[in-house]
């Protein structure tokens, strides 16, 4: 099986099957999904590429914001409920940013092209908090580009859809399709008022970023996966195979009911406190998305 966490808590579903029922088959798992949220595997398939697609897809958007005043970007990144993705495209997005040479004095500025907010389903945000900070930014470089995980503030949509008496789409796993609750229009609607933008573009590069041939990163781990699995194979081992985060990070097979999906991105990390501190972006309050 090769797939993310549907996928794989379906095939442990199977292997326990076979298990009891003595059937001799072999089941192994390839963690692939650029969402990177599979317990307990540190790094998922096509993750890293991932990020570096949407950066660029991103890089072309961006440019937009010269064509008309106080213009508000919405960047929607896959992830229903780990923000890792998100997180991950605007530390690449910004390193494009800092290969890019500036001139202020014919509309190049880098503050203009900056990203100005992230927000992901692990933490908290504080709505009104926040428009006043990107207002500011608004009043000052004439935009406000926001990269927002599609997970985010999927509650609030829901809450307010059965507030007004709407249904609430599903898909056969039980999850809100949020391609019909749409939060990154969401996000645009609710900041658009607050900042007094002139024009709101909400743009989403999941399709793009996971469509992508993988880079160097993600070849390397492709192939040393998949070499473990035709080895695990061979000698009939199920698993899924990953690097095993409660185990030292030895690449392994790893059992089946060990597998589980929704694994949170960790907002704690080094290197995403070092991004909210440079755009200047508070870190909300922890929330539990593993529910």
């Amino acid at each position: 099986t090769i797939g993310g966490d549907d996928t794989n808590t379906a095939a442990a579903d199977l292997a326990a099957f076979l298990a009891s029922n003595n059937y001799g088959l072999t089941v192994i798992g390839l963690p692939k999904t650029i969402d990177n949220d599979v317990f307990p595997i540190k790094q998922s398939l096509g993750a890293w590429t991932a990020a570096e697609q949407g950066a660029h897809y991103f890089w072309n958007v961006v440019a937009e914001n010269n064509a008309n005043p106080r213009m508000l970007i919405v960047h929607e990144v896959m992830g229903r409920s780990c923000g890792w993705l998100t997180a991950a495209t605007a530390v690449e997005y910004r390193k494009l940013l800092d290969r890019a040479e500036w001139l202020p004095e014919l509309g190049l500025d880098r503050n203009a092209f900056e990203v100005h907010a992230i927000f992901i389903p692990e933490m908290a945000i504080d709505i009104a908090a926040e428009a006043k900070r990107l207002s500011a930014v608004m009043d000052k470089t004439d935009c406000v580009n926001i990269f927002v995980s599609e997970g985010a503030g999927v509650e609030s949509i829901v809450a307010e859809m059965q507030a007004k008496g709407q249904e609430v789409p599903r898909d056969a796993f039980g999850h809100v399709k949020l391609d019909a609750v749409n939060p990154g229009k969401w996000f645009g609607e609710q900041f658009a008022q607050m900042l007094g933008a002139e024009k709101t573009l909400v743009q989403k590069s999941g399709y793009f970023a996971r469509a992508a041939a993988s880079n160097v990163e993600d070849i390397r781990l492709i192939k040393s996966c998949a070499d473990l699995a035709v080895e695990c194979a061979l000698r009939r081992e199920s698993g899924v195979i990953g690097h095993d985060e409660d185990k030292g990070n030895v690449l392994r097979a790893i059992e089946f009911p060990r597998i589980k999906g929704g694994k949170p991105f960790d907002i704690e990390a080094s290197w995403f406190t070092q991004i909210l501190a440079e755009i200047g972006q508070t870190k909300g309050t922890k929330v539990d998305t593993t529910h």
